[in-house]
């Protein structure tokens, strides 16, 4: 499995629960959905963190391109979904479900714009840059968290 696929992958586990946060939230399990938006919450969290921390330094020292190229912006939208987080989980705590569909929508949006340009440019320089070592970082990304 190359780096892109173990990331893209990712990707769609983290789409896929807040999907089913927005099911519950839409018939009102107001508690199901709020442990759905915590799943989802924290795996996305989990995903910055393996970028930010271990892969975006491994390609800025691999590429030589440093901290202020492509993985910069990355890291910038990481913070706005960071914020947009905050404002979510006080409308899931408060049961707000219009408030909640409205910020869900908008990390949505956020998300799948950030995504694209990770898996098409992103995790397509990985996959050329780290390709000698890319088992062993996939073996990595695994294991990380646990």
């Amino acid at each position: 499995m190359t780096i892109k696929d173990f990331m893209t992958n990712k990707h769609r586990e983290c789409d896929y629960l807040l999907t089913q946060a927005e099911d519950l939230l839409e018939t009102e399990e107001f508690e199901d959905a709020q442990k759905k938006y915590n799943a989802f919450k924290e795996e996305a969290l989990l995903h910055f963190t393996m970028e930010e921390e271990y892969l975006f330094p491994m390609l800025e020292e691999k590429s030589g391109m440093g901290s202020m190229g492509p993985t910069n912006i990355m890291r910038m939208e990481h913070a706005q979904a960071k914020a947009l987080f905050e404002k979510m989980d006080e409308a899931y705590n408060a049961k707000d479900k219009e408030r909640a569909f409205a910020l869900g929508e908008s990390m949505n949006i956020l998300l799948q714009q950030h995504n694209l340009k990770e898996e098409q440019m992103l995790y397509t320089m990985m996959n050329s840059a780290l390709a000698e070592d890319a088992q062993k970082i996939v073996q990595k990304l695994q294991d990380y968290g646990n």
